[in-house]
């Protein structure tokens, strides 16, 4: 798959750091596990673990361990012999000798059942695989580098994440930061995605963001990081009238599509009353002219986020990892969000 050029654009330091991180740990033959939120470009770090290396001229070979049902995991891994289990009429490579030579990705390592993580950390330690179905032992020269979203050490503490294998995978680890805390990266990338849009669309230049657009897109989360961004962007940039003019409207609801029309201005009425369902999701208003001066588009967005969050915490019964659900934010976001709003306790 071809890669974009946006892979390492940034300007923060919190960005810099770990790109270097990842340069620095690049061409030794040791794993590394690449952390962070998703859309924040783990893979993309791989690939540059993999471009630096020695390995550079070998296999690249990616798996998502959550993309495959249990029963399938440790097939895909390790490989498996004609008649192993129903279906497998022949035998099969696994990934781990497809990438003999070379690097293989490991995404979402925290979705391992605990037998697939005792054969992965069999393969890790002494360089061989067995098929399913097979006594052989292959030997292979892979090098790992493994992803997660999860916090593996409180996985370890609650028995779903095995420690020997934790350890002897980081060797190094790469911390991806979220797009909400790159001080700055949020107008480099926004600019990058709306120039290339533009010329996708065959505008003779790029007007540029507004000052609302602009204010939108910093005071935004962004739980979906730079992979959300550009999405936004696209979205925004394709859908602006005038491309002479600088881009001002901004959507952030993925699914704001023709079939959903009317569902957002709905939800107040269709609510549910604390006497219907006390721990049903809380629903919000999302006519602005009902709560706030509008005049002032920072103020207005401000003033109605702290109100959100008020009533998602009431609602919750101020259980803040409740309410962080409820929102689905985690709960670093919601921590976040609410010490701007001075709504700490």
């Amino acid at each position: 798959m071809e890669r974009d050029s946006h892979q390492f654009i940034g300007q923060s330091s919190a960005f810099l750091d770990a790109v270097e991180r990842a340069s620095r740990a690049a061409p030794l033959n040791r794993p590394v596990l690449v952390v962070g939120e998703r859309g924040t470009g783990k893979e993309l770090i791989a690939e540059r673990l993999h471009r630096l290396s020695s390995r550079w001229d070998g296999p690249l070979v990616t798996m998502n361990c959550a993309a495959l049902p249990e029963t399938l995991i440790e097939a895909e891994l390790f490989g498996h012999e004609a008649g192993a289990f129903t279906g497998a009429t022949r035998s099969r490579e696994g990934r781990f000798e497809e990438a003999d030579g070379g690097t293989l990705f490991l995404d979402e390592l925290g979705t391992l059942s605990m037998g697939a993580q005792e054969r992965l950390l069999r393969a890790v330690e002494y360089g061989e695989v067995t098929r399913i179905g097979s006594s052989r032992p292959v030997r292979v020269d892979v090098r790992i580098v493994a992803a997660t979203n999860e916090h593996l050490p409180n996985m370890v503490e609650a028995g779903k994440f095995r420690a020997d294998l934790l350890d002897r995978l980081c060797f190094e680890v790469v911390t991806l930061p979220p797009l909400r805390v790159r001080e700055g990266d949020v107008e480099v990338l926004s600019d990058y995605f709306g120039r290339r849009m533009a010329a996708e669309l065959g505008w003779d230049g790029w007007p540029g963001f507004g000052e609302l657009a602009r204010r939108a897109m910093e005071n935004h989360l962004w739980p979906g990081n730079v992979r959300e961004l550009r999405n936004v962007v696209e979205r925004a940039v394709y859908r602006w009238a005038d491309p002479s003019q600088p881009v001002d409207y901004i959507q952030f609801d993925p699914f704001d599509s023709p079939w959903r029309t009317g569902i957002a201005a709905a939800a107040p009425t269709n609510a549910p009353t604390s006497k219907d369902n006390e721990t049903a999701e809380p629903r919000y208003s999302t006519d602005l002219s009902q709560m706030v001066d509008v005049s002032d588009f920072r103020e207005a967005t401000e003033k109605y986020e702290k109100a959100v969050l008020e009533q998602a915490l009431a609602k919750c019964r101020y259980n803040q990892r409740q309410t962080a659900k409820a929102l689905n934010l985690s709960y670093d976001q919601l921590r976040h969000t609410l010490k701007k709003h001075d709504l700490l306790s």
